[in-house]
């Protein structure tokens, strides 16, 4: 994907004017603004109904970049991050589809609880995360890894808090 594909300009399917009406109805769209805004970040319209804000300035959550409703946010700035991840735009435009199939901010906790699976199951906040995994892994910048045994991540989870 090339920096001309985050121009606002391209025309909105009718697919993507539902899930931009979907995630403004179910508030993650305007929750996405407000945490782009507290973030300090400049907010410009996106391609396909997306919003990109750049220069998030808090640590959290630990990602290259995270998405709100229908709100892209980076810490860095997107020409870059799509130069450097080329698949990371469409990736993240995937998470604002699964905001509006969640019913918007119900795909928060259920994302939390994907992503405490998967680090049980192999140590990775990503590799059996329903939601980064149908996002596509590689084009987020995750690696896959194998399952391990419940019982033996329990016991290494376990051991760790010793």
């Amino acid at each position: 994907m090339t920096v001309s594909a985050l121009a606002a300009d391209a025309p909105v399917t009718t697919g993507q004017r539902v899930r931009e009406i979907a995630n403004w109805a179910n508030g993650s769209t305007l929750l996405g603004l407000g945490v782009a805004t507290l973030g300090h970040c400049d907010i410009r319209r996106g391609p396909r109904g997306l919003w990109l804000a750049d220069h998030y300035r808090f640590g959290f959550p630990v990602a290259g970049a995270f998405t709100v409703g229908n709100v892209l946010v980076t810490a860095h700035d997107w020409p870059t991050r799509v130069e450097t991840y080329p698949g990371l735009l469409a990736h993240e435009e995937r998470h604002s589809w699964q905001y509006a199939v969640c019913g918007g901010l119900p795909f928060i906790p259920l994302y939390v609880a994907a992503m405490g699976w998967s680090v049980l199951r192999t140590g990775s906040r990503a590799a059996r995360n329903v939601f980064e995994r149908d996002a596509g892994l590689a084009a987020g910048g995750y690696v896959d890894a194998p399952p391990r045994p419940v019982g033996a991540a329990v016991r290494s989870l376990l051991a760790g808090r010793r």
